[in-house]
């Protein structure tokens, strides 16, 4: 009864964003499967201005994305599918030309985003969750940090962030600073979208694990700080929450949209251009609820 309690006050303290996955004219049609836009957004609510320094967010004013990721859980027995879209993506958003994917939501939120993401992929939206910096360093201290393999040495003082190589256990600040910065790898932003997709597998496993769900201590303030952190459209609640955890638990593939080369977009200088045809390879397998073609998955 406890446990049902729980799930219940759960529910209740998630915030829903009205009006995020409403119908409009040409919206691709629902697919088997469910499929998830996740999303990180560069909001410093909840922050003080002795946590920004520390966290070295900076004081961007407004709200920008930082990270965007489409999970397809499938019908079957299949594994999940997390595809990293790169925010410098070149796209072309409804009623607003072409320009980079994370001027959607500057522009017009998450209404925007989510229609700019279905309108370019083909792929139905069915639930949308965001989390803030602020969301984000509470989860990963509630569960009492998370383990990664660092794959090089990290020394970036703008995210505030000095990481020697191997497996070590990130503090919710150095999880912050490891997912956002740049530095590392001949194509930056391609290895912190690499990041980013392991460091939420690795904090949803923690998160998922017997130790920290049956210890009152660690799943109480979990629920409390995940709750705070994480807005999701009106219509997803805990049930749905509960099938994203146990879909990121499940070893997800991982993939990023296949590109190559890069288009100038006006107002926002280089982007990232697509492969086209085999970044639709990718969202037409998502679209059939099929596995992803081996050739089109990348190396990480």
């Amino acid at each position: 009864m406890a446990a049902i309690g729980m799930f219940f006050w759960i529910d209740s303290r998630l915030a829903g964003i009205d009006g995020v996955l409403d119908d409009y004219e040409g919206r691709p049609a629902d697919t088997p499967g469910t499929n998830w836009l996740l999303v990180g957004s560069d909001s410093r609510k909840g922050l003080s201005a002795a946590q920004r320094k520390k966290l070295a967010t900076g004081r961007a004013a407004g709200q920008r994305t930082d990270s965007m990721m489409l999970l397809h859980i499938p019908e079957g027995g299949d594994k999940p599918t997390l595809v990293s879209l790169p925010r410098d993506s070149a796209v072309t958003i409804p009623g607003r030309g072409r320009d980079k994917l994370n001027s959607a939501y500057a522009l017009g939120g998450p209404k925007l985003l989510a229609r700019t993401v279905e309108t370019v992929t083909g792929v139905h939206v069915d639930n949308y969750m965001e989390i803030g910096f602020a969301g984000f360093v509470d989860i990963v201290d509630a569960v009492g940090g998370v383990e990664i393999n660092v794959r090089a040495a990290v020394n970036d003082p703008k995210a505030g962030l000095k990481l020697k190589k191997g497996p070590q256990v990130l503090t919710g600040s150095q999880a912050l600073g490891y997912v956002r910065t740049r530095k590392g790898g001949a194509l930056p932003d391609f290895e912190r979208t690499k990041r980013q997709r392991q460091f939420l597998g690795a904090v949803v496993k923690k998160a998922a694990s017997p130790g920290v769900l049956l210890n009152p201590f660690t799943a109480i303030p979990l629920a409390m700080s995940a709750t705070d952190a994480v807005e999701v459209d009106s219509g997803t609640g805990a049930f749905n929450m509960l099938s994203l955890g146990l879909a990121m638990g499940d070893s997800p593939v991982t993939t990023v949209v296949p590109f190559g080369g890069n288009e100038t977009v006006a107002g926002g200088g280089a982007a990232v251009k697509w492969d086209r045809t085999k970044a639709l390879a990718l969202f037409n397998a998502l679209k059939e609820d099929k596995p992803v073609p081996k050739d089109i998955l990348d190396a990480g």
